[in-house]
């Protein structure tokens, strides 16, 4: 999905499918680990103009509610959050109903590593995230201004996110007439 997503609406974003590819669930910090090591291991970082080479930052993306789970022990370990935190760092985007900055200063492990966490302020008022795509597509609710068409098709041909097979038409709300 991320690939469709991708493939017509920039020139600038790739998706890798390492992660997708494991035979089984990788933590985050192996995920980080993995692209460091590709990025600046085997690619040898950057080359820049004047031909030198950089090392290239590698940060995870995180919705404010993400970090919010980082709270909890039964979903994020103390030895990830700080290889994530203190190693790569995050760049959270701020979310509608969470209160990023009060959970950062409440958080020991985040507020060790508040100098490696970058929030990107919501200025523009922006409720969507994966969490609500899938409770819209499982309560029968329109997703097409939500994600781009190509992934909408996919998750209704697959049947992805409902708990029973159900009409595309549900969905979409004729999106596809």
């Amino acid at each position: 999905m991320c690939e469709l997503a991708t493939e017509t609406s920039s020139a600038w974003l790739m998706v890798d499918s390492w992660e997708a590819l494991q035979p089984s669930y990788q933590r985050t910090a192996v995920v980080l680990d993995h692209f460091d090591e590709e990025l600046n291991g085997n690619m040898g970082g950057m080359t820049m103009p004047d031909g030198s080479t950089r090392k290239i930052q590698i940060l995870l993306l995180a919705g404010g509610d993400l970090i919010e789970s980082m709270g909890k022990k039964d979903v994020w370990a103390s030895e990830d959050l700080h290889r994530i935190l203190g190693h790569y760092g995050c760049m959270v985007i701020e979310r509608t109903g969470t209160d990023v900055w009060e959970f950062l200063l409440s958080h020991d492990i985040l507020y060790e590593h508040k100098d490696n966490i970058h929030v990107v302020k919501q200025v523009i008022y922006n409720d969507i995230s994966s969490t609500k795509v899938r409770l819209f597509v499982k309560r029968k609710m329109s997703i097409k201004y939500l994600v781009p068409d190509a992934v909408m098709r996919y998750i209704f041909d697959n049947s992805l996110y409902s708990t029973k097979l159900t009409r595309k038409r549900d969905y979409v709300s004729y999106a596809f007439d």
